[in-house]
C-alpha cells in the first residue's frame, strides 16, 4: 500500500490534509512538531485525530523547542503581541505570525520520516491564499523543496521520487471546510486558536478566519469558544 507522511498540527487545515491523504487511498503517518508555541493544545488535538484514524501508533511528535529560543514571531515570542484582527498592511508585508523557517524545518523532516518509512508522498496544508504573506506558503517553495528532497535523498537517488502533497494551496477557508466535511473530517477534536485555553478565544486571526470559514460554509464550527 502506498505510504504519506502528514504534517498534523491538530489544526483545521493539516486534519483536512489527513481526509484528502486517506481519500487518495494512502497508508498514513501523522508527524507533528513541538517547535516552542505558546500553548501545546495543537500537539494534544493531533494525538486525537491520529487516534481518530486509527494510527496513533504511528504518530511522531518532534521537539524543535530552539525555535522558542530564537523568537521573531508572535507564535514563540512572548514579546510579540498576537494580532486580534487581520490588518490590511502594505503590499509584501509579512505577518508577525510568521514563524522563521518553519516549513523549511518541517519539510526537511517530514521528508527523513518519509524516507525511513518508504512513503512517496508528503502532505502539507499550506494555503496561498488566505495566508499569503508566508513566504513558505508559496507554490514556487513546494516546487523547489519537492525537488531538494529528491536530489539530496538516498530514495531520492535511486528512483524515488517525492511528492509534496498540498490539496488546500488555492481553497478559501470555506471551499476547505465544506470538503473536509464531505470527507467526515473530525473537525471537533481541531483547535486553530494562537492563545490557546480551554476554549478557543474566539479574537485572533486564526480563530476568525476558522469562524468566517464555517459561516461561509453554511456551518457552524463545532468547538467552544470564549468570545463569539
Amino acid at each position: 500500500m502506498k505510504k504519506a507522511v502528514i504534517i498534523l498540527s491538530g489544526g483545521l487545515d493539516s486534519t483536512t490534509c489527513m481526509g484528502f491523504a486517506k481519500e487518495a487511498g494512502y497508508e498514513l503517518y501523522p508527524l507533528s512538531f513541538d517547535y516552542g508555541q505558546r500553548h501545546r493544545n495543537e500537539i494534544e488535538n493531533a494525538k486525537k485525530v491520529a487516534a481518530h484514524y486509527g494510527v496513533a501508533d504511528r504518530h511522531r511528535i518532534v521537539s524543535l523547542g530552539f525555535l522558542r529560543e530564537f523568537g521573531g514571531s508572535a507564535l514563540t515570542d512572548d514579546g510579540i503581541a498576537i494580532p486580534k484582527v487581520t490588518a490590511d498592511g502594505e503590499e509584501g508585508e509579512i505577518p508577525v505570525t510568521y514563524v522563521p523557517g518553519r516549513n523549511l524545518l518541517f519539510l526537511s523532516i517530514a521528508t527523513s520520516f518519509a524516507e525511513v518509512n518508504e512513503a512517496e508522498a508528503i502532505y502539507i496544508g499550506v494555503n496561498a491564499l488566505d495566508y499569503s504573506g508566508y513566504p513558505d506558503c508559496r507554490p514556487e517553495f513546494i516546487n523547489k523543496f519537492a525537488e531538494v528532497a529528491t536530489l539530496g535523498t538516498k530514495a531520492g537517488v535511486q528512483g524515488t521520487r517525492f511528492k509534496v502533497e498540498t490539496p488546500l494551496i488555492q481553497l478559501r477557508k470555506a471551499e476547505i471546510i465544506r470538503e473536509g466535511m464531505r470527507m467526515g473530517v473530525p473537525y471537533h477534536l481541531t483547535t486553530s486558536c494562537y492563545n490557546g485555553g480551554e476554549e478557543a478565544c474566539g479574537e485572533c486571526d486564526s480563530c476568525r478566519l476558522r469562524l468566517k470559514g464555517f459561516a461561509e460554509a453554511g456551518s457552524v464550527d463545532p468547538i467552544a469558544y470564549r468570545a463569539r
